[in-house]
C-alpha cells in the first residue's frame, strides 16, 4: 500500500522509513553519502507515550473515588471509658453515595463533541493537557470539597468531568498532526491501552493508601503525579510536527509525505449530515452497543470494590486488588480482539459486517452469561473469576462497535464516536443512581438484580446490532472526506481497504 500525498524523498528510501520500529528513528535511514546511524525515539511515539501515560493518570483520577468511598463511609471502632464505640466520616446513605459516584457523569457528557470541536480551534494538545490539569487540580482539592459541603464535592466531580470530557475527541486531533495512516492503529493502541493500566494501577494503589495512609492522600498521590505529567506534556508535546524542534528532518518529511496538510493542522468547516447521523439504524446499532458494554463496564468500574467488601468481606486493601484484575485482563483481550477481527477479515472468508457482528454479539452473549454465573456463585473465587471473564469479554466487542464508525464513514468517524460516546456516557450517569437503590441492606440478593439488569442490556444489545449493525460504507458517507475530527484526510474509499484495529474511546 503506497503512503499518499506529495512525497518529496526517494521511494525506497520511504519505503524502509515505513518499516522501522517504533523504537528506531527515521534518521536511521542513511543518505547514500552517509554510513552512520543514529538511534533515538522517534517523536511520533514520544507523543504516543506521553499520551499513554496521560491516559494512565485520567483514568485513575476518575476511578480513585470509588475505592475512596469505601473508606469514606466505613465504620470505625474507638473505645470511650471502656466502650466500644463507632463512627463513620460520611455516614452516606446509597443513594447518596450513589450520586456522588454518578456527578462526573455529568459533566464528562457535556463535553464530549465540543472537545472535539474546540481542539480543531485552539489545538488537540492543549484541549488534552488541559483537561487533564483541571482534572489534577480538582482532584486535590477534593478532601477539602468534601470536608465542606456534600454538594460541593458533587459540583467539584462535576467540573471534574467537563474537564476529562473534553480530552478523548481532542487526541483524534493529535493523530490528525502525528500519525501517518500506517500507524495510526499502532499510535492509537499504544495511547488508549493507558486508559485500562490507569485502572489496573490505581483501584489497588488506592486501596493501600487509605489503608495505611488515610483516604484523603488517594486524592494527594494521584492529584500531584497528574500535575508531574501535565508539565511534562507542556514541555515535550508539541502541536504538529512542524512546531517540535526535536523533530528530525527525516522524520518530518516522512510525516509529511504521508498525511499532507493536516500535519500542519488545517482547519476545515464543513458541516456533518447530522439527519442522516440520527435516522441511520447502523448508526444507532453503535450508539446502543457502546450503551450496552459501558452499563456493565460503569456499573463495575464504580461499584465493584463495594461489593466485594459488603458481600465477599474482603477487606479495603485486598478488594482494590480484585477489583482491578478484570480490566487488567480486558486491556490484555482488546489487543487479542483486534488482531482476531483484522485475521479474520483478512482471510476473506467473513464480510466486514459478519466480522463485526461475530465480536460483538459474541461477546455481550458471554458477558451476560458470565454475570449471571456470578450472580448465583456462591464462592467468592467463583464470582470473582465469573466477573473478571464478563469484563474480559469486552474486548473482544471493543473489535466490533469500536471500529464500526470507520466502516460506515470513514470521514466522519470522529464525529460519530464523540455521538455514541455521548450516550455511551449515560451508564455512568444512571447505573450508580440505580444500584444505590437497589441496594439498601447490602445482600447478595440485592446485589443479585444489579447482575440481572447489567446481563439484560449486554443482551438487549446483542440482538440491536446483530439485526441492525452494517460493515459498509453507507450511500450518506458518499460525498468528500473533507471534514472529521480527526482529519483522515486520507481516509481509504473502500472499508476493503481500510486497516483496522481497535482503540478505547470512553
Amino acid at each position: 500500500m503506497e503512503l499518499s500525498g506529495p512525497s518529496t524523498s526517494p521511494t525506497e528510501k520511504t519505503a524502509i522509513k515505513s518499516q522501522l520500529s517504533f523504537n528506531q528513528d527515521l534518521s536511521e535511514v542513511p543518505d547514500e553519502t552517509s554510513s552512520e546511524w543514529h538511534f533515538s525515539i522517534p517523536r511520533r511515539y514520544v507523543v504516543a507515550i506521553m499520551a499513554f501515560l496521560g491516559f494512565c493518570n485520567l483514568y485513575a483520577l476518575r476511578v480513585n473515588l470509588s475505592v475512596a468511598i469505601v473508606a469514606m463511609t466505613a465504620n470505625y471502632s474507638y473505645v470511650v471509658n471502656g466502650t466500644e464505640k463507632y463512627r463513620q466520616d460520611y455516614p452516606w446513605s446509597t443513594e447518596v453515595q450513589g450520586l456522588v459516584l454518578s456527578s462526573f457523569f455529568y459533566g464528562y457528557i457535556v463535553t464530549q463533541i465540543p472537545g472535539g470541536w474546540l481542539a480543531t480551534r485552539v489545538g488537540g494538545k492543549k484541549m488534552f493537557g488541559l483537561g487533564v490539569t483541571i482534572s489534577a487540580f480538582i482532584t486535590l482539592l477534593t478532601p477539602a470539597f468534601a470536608s465542606a459541603n456534600l454538594y460541593l464535592l458533587v459540583l467539584g466531580r462535576v467540573i471534574e468531568g467537563l474537564a476529562e470530557g473534553v480530552v478523548y475527541p481532542s487526541i483524534h486531533s493529535v493523530w490528525s498532526c502525528w500519525a501517518p495512516p500506517l500507524e495510526r492503529s499502532r499510535l492509537a493502541t499504544i495511547a488508549f491501552s493507558g486508559s485500562y493500566f490507569g485502572t489496573v494501577v490505581s483501584l489497588p494503589l488506592s486501596g493501600i493508601l487509605a489503608e495505611y495512609l488515610g483516604w484523603p492522600y488517594i486524592f494527594y498521590f494521584f492529584g500531584a503525579l497528574a500535575l508531574i505529567w501535565c508539565i511534562l506534556w507542556w514541555l515535550l508535546v508539541s502541536e504538529t510536527p512542524q512546531s517540535d524542534r526535536r523533530i528530525t528532518d527525516a522524520e518530518m518529511e516522512y510525516i509529511r509525505s504521508s498525511i499532507g496538510p493536516s500535519a500542519n493542522h488545517i482547519k476545515v468547516n464543513v458541516d456533518p449530515p447530522w439527519k442522516r447521523f440520527l435516522t441511520s439504524l447502523p448508526v444507532w446499532a453503535i450508539m446502543i452497543a457502546h450503551f450496552s458494554e459501558n452499563w456493565g463496564f460503569y456499573t463495575l468500574l464504580t461499584e465493584l470494590p463495594t461489593f466485594m467488601k459488603d458481600v465477599l468481606k474482603f477487606d479495603l486493601k485486598d478488594a482494590g486488588l480484585l477489583a482491578a484484575l478484570p480490566y487488567l485482563v480486558m486491556g490484555i483481550v482488546v489487543q487479542i480482539g483486534g488482531f482476531l477481527a483484522d485475521w479474520l477479515r483478512s482471510q476473506g472468508h467473513l464480510t466486514t459486517t459478519q466480522v463485526r457482528k461475530l465480536c460483538n454479539c459474541g461477546a455481550f452473549v458471554c458477558q451476560t452469561l458470565f454475570l449471571l454465573a456470578a450472580a448465583h456463585s456462591t464462592t467468592p473465587i467463583a464470582v470473582v473469576t465469573s466477573l473478571t471473564v464478563a469484563v474480559g469479554f469486552g474486548g473482544f466487542a471493543w473489535a466490533g462497535f469500536s471500529v464500526n464508525h470507520l466502516d460506515l464513514a470513514p470521514q466522519f468517524a470522529s464525529i460519530l464516536m464523540g455521538l455514541s460516546n455521548t450516550v455511551a456516557t449515560l451508564p455512568g450517569m444512571i447505573s450508580p443512581l440505580l444500584t444505590g437503590h437497589l441496594v439498601k441492606d447490602k445482600t447478595p440478593e440485592e446485589w443479585q438484580a444489579v447482575f440481572y439488569i447489567a446481563g439484560g442490556v449486554y443482551l438487549a444489545g446483542a440482538i440491536f446490532y446483530g439485526l441492525f449493525a452494517s460493515g459498509e460504507r453507507q450511500k450518506w458517507a458518499d460525498i468528500p472526506d473533507s471534514y472529521a475530527l480527526c482529519r483522515d484526510d486520507q481516509s481509504h474509499a473502500s472499508t476493503e481497504d481500510m486497516p483496522y484495529g481497535t482503540g478505547s474511546c470512553e
